[in-house]
């Protein structure tokens, strides 16, 4: 593929670029379907494979915690609509869970290179005709269409849906809150006051802040407002 017809490279910050598909759920405008909604848009190499359907089993048995957020979920692979239904059977079924959200059929591939999901590393991860499927890419969407997290797994390895939500929660509470979060952190934990808030004025707002150095000031948040959604 030419320079010219490769498409601007996704960046942290990047609106999320716009696309027309079916899913499982019916067709889709995406930025319609991300409405007022945070999004995780998410890629698996194939149906019928094991690593995949134990993330989507894992991603099926969490969307209640991501619906809580306003968080909607959407999958997408280089197979059919009539294939994912069948799988998701499987998924059902091996995973004891319930997939509800949609999973786009892009079998050209069209949307994968537009979000540059394709697979250059793995030369088993190939249709019958050896086109490259997608690697597991994971894109947080929040509702200004803008593109917060990306995420690149390789095809040999299953992703952490906790730390898929345990992001959204992190962006979540920075954005609500104006702090950002350390190693680890969960929900609950203390939080670092963000740079640009100066001293003074953390000290009104967080009163249990502490200064552990000038540039590092930690601070619980009140028990309600330790949920980010």
């Amino acid at each position: 593929m030419g320079s010219v017809d490769r498409p601007e490279p996704l960046r942290l910050g990047s609106v999320a670029p716009n696309f027309k598909a079916e899913t499982t759920k019916g067709p889709i405008d995406f930025h319609e379907f991300i409405g007022n909604n945070w999004v995780v848009l998410f890629s698996h190499p194939e149906d019928f494979t094991p690593v995949c359907t134990t993330e989507l089993g894992a991603f099926a048995k969490l969307e209640p915690e991501f619906t809580k957020r306003g968080v909607k979920l959407i999958g997408l692979s280089a197979n059919t609509i009539d294939s994912h239904g069948d799988w998701i059977k499987d998924i059902d079924e091996i995973s004891g869970s319930h997939l509800n959200f949609p999973i786009i059929g892009d079998k050209d591939r069209q949307i994968a290179l537009k979000y540059d999901m394709i697979d250059h590393q793995d030369a088993t991860n190939v249709d019958e005709k050896g086109i490259a499927f997608t690697i597991r890419s994971v894109f947080i969407i929040d509702p200004k269409k803008i593109i917060r997290t990306i995420l690149s797994y390789p095809a040999s390895t299953g992703r952490n849906t906790a730390e898929v939500l345990r992001i959204v929660d992190s962006l979540q509470t920075g954005d609500k809150h104006k702090v950002t979060t350390p190693i680890n952190w969960v929900p609950g934990d203390d939080v670092i006051v963000h740079p640009t808030v100066k001293t003074d004025q953390a000290k009104e707002i967080w009163p249990e802040m502490k200064i552990i150095k000038p540039y590092l000031r930690v601070t619980p948040l009140p028990k309600e407002k330790t949920t980010a959604a």
